[in-house]
């Protein structure tokens, strides 16, 4: 969930300063048009030590009115505190409607921080996600928009980050022995912030993920963020309210994404190709009849480019695998039996016995990709797809059903050439259409949802892999062989 928040993205200090001026001037003219409004803005900043969330909470007050923003720290609860509910604290802290109320260290960080050093069981951590997402719910019925922010910082950057910090005598009194310590639990740290997260991140109270290392990326980014969102619940008609929201590719000006950072240029030659491709199909036909018979079902989930070779590579996984014992479902517009019921319905029903290994052509993420931006789907649709499709996931991991999820990648001159080849082709010419054009001039739009979809739905249990696919051979052999990987893995 967080790879997208660990590019080392940056901002040009030129860039920075000129958008900041009318940036300012925006957000101090949309907090007086919130004080005539029916509602509140509650903001909450959380996220790594270190990735800036006292620096982004001045910021604001130093940008903005502070007569108009109420900002609430929470540390250890008091005595006080401790004789009543746990969450007395924070609804006595709520903005009152016209309103930006700031929570630093909110409701989720006495949880994740408790998890992290074992003082809480998984039940009583998820517990406790349910009530906040019942209090959510309730603000946010009510009308108060929440914004939800996590600044985040890699592994080695967070360290990098504290060790200045700890070095520097200006700044050495901001690093406690807590900080320190952190270093050594990261990766637990950012194993419970990504299940949180996940079990968090809402239709009607969505986590924005930004990165934390860049100042000036940083503040640019949280500041449109609030921007944005607030002038879009400002122009909501109430009648009409769904979950606010906004563009959430939350694009800076180097238009970057998580496919940008794809090497497509790995390659095999033909001879390397049919020598590995061999050997990787006998290890799968060995791994597929194990599974069988110890019971355990794979379910794949293909996804990428139109042209980017899904066809090609199931035809090679299904050639080492008993017919008897697979399914390969392509998935198309859905049949008016399909739209009669849930989106994820027509998924469930195709889920095959234990055993065996159900193959999907195009998948459940449709809502999150063609749906979302295409129009097909209300933007507060795909938007708590992202969380239904983790909760979908979740059960079929838990189950014992080991989950694939592929995203095949080529760039676009590539697709070109292979649309061109197709049309040249007679045996192929039915799967070149108009659409297939069409859908080339929005490639900026579908890569922005990719992103998303990597970003929110790339999970410990169901991460998503990334094939580049410029080459065919390369990606068919690696396709084979991370399969491989992931089946012996659950033979053990």
């Amino acid at each position: 969930m967080f790879e997208a928040a660990e590019l080392s993205r940056t901002l040009d200090k030129k860039l920075y300063k000129t958008e900041l001026e009318g940036l300012r001037a925006e957000l101090l003219s949309l907090q007086q048009e919130l004080l005539q409004c029916d509602f509140s803005v509650l903001l909450l900043i959380s996220g790594v030590d270190g990735a800036g969330k006292g620096e982004m909470v001045n910021l604001l007050h130093e940008w903005m009115d502070p007569r108009h923003l109420e900002t609430s720290a929470f540390d250890e609860p008091t005595d006080e505190e401790k004789e009543r509910p746990h969450f007395w604290r924070y609804w006595r802290a709520l903005p009152a409607k016209g309103k930006i109320g700031i929570h630093f260290s909110s409701w989720y960080s006495d949880a994740i921080s408790d998890h992290v050093a074992e003082r809480s069981s998984v039940a009583e951590h998820e517990a406790y996600l349910n009530r906040v997402n019942i209090l959510e719910k309730m603000l946010v019925d009510d009308g108060t928009l929440i914004i939800k922010v996590w600044l985040h910082l890699g592994k080695a950057q967070y360290k990098e980050r504290i060790k200045g910090l700890a070095a520097n005598p200006q700044t050495a009194w901001r690093v406690t022995q807590k900080n320190l310590d952190n270093i050594k639990v990261y990766d637990r740290f950012r194993d419970v912030a990504e299940a949180t997260l996940q079990m968090t991140s809402t239709g009607q109270a969505p986590w924005m993920i930004i990165e934390g290392l860049d100042p000036a990326y940083r503040s640019l980014t949280v500041g449109r963020l609030l921007r944005d969102m607030i002038r879009r619940r400002i122009d909501t008609d109430p009648k009409f309210l769904v979950s606010p929201s906004v563009d959430w590719s939350q694009q800076c000006r180097d238009h970057t994404t998580l496919l940008d950072f794809v090497d497509l240029s790995k390659h095999l030659k033909k001879k390397e190709y049919k020598q590995q491709l061999a050997e990787y199909q006998a290890k799968l036909n060995e791994l597929a009849r194990r599974a069988h018979k110890k019971k355990i079902s794979t379910v794949m989930a293909l996804e990428g480019w139109d042209a980017a070779g899904k066809g090609g590579m199931i035809r090679r996984m299904i050639a080492a695998l008993d017919a008897r014992h697979y399914r390969v479902i392509p998935i198309a517009a859905p049949t008016d039996e399909e739209n009669a019921r849930h989106y994820l319905w027509r998924f469930w029903r195709h889920l095959q016995r234990a055993g065996h290994m159900t193959i999907f052509d195009r998948t459940w993420y449709g809502r999150v990709l063609v749906e979302r931006v295409e129009g097909y789907a209300r933007e507060d649709e795909w938007i708590r797809a992202y969380q239904e499709i983790n909760e979908f996931e979740e059960e079929l991991t838990e189950h014992g059903i080991l989950l694939l999820k592929y995203w095949i990648h080529i760039d676009q001159d590539e697709q070109l050439a292979r649309f061109k080849a197709r049309e040249q082709i007679s045996y192929k010419q039915h799967k070149i259409t108009e659409e297939d054009y069409r859908n080339r001039e929005r490639w900026g739009d579908y890569a922005w949802a990719v992103s998303d979809m990597i970003e929110r739905t790339s999970t410990q249990r169901a991460p998503w892999f990334i094939i580049e696919g410029n080459d065919k051979r390369y990606a068919r052999v690696q396709a084979l062989k991370l399969l491989c990987e992931r089946l012996e893995q659950m033979l053990g």
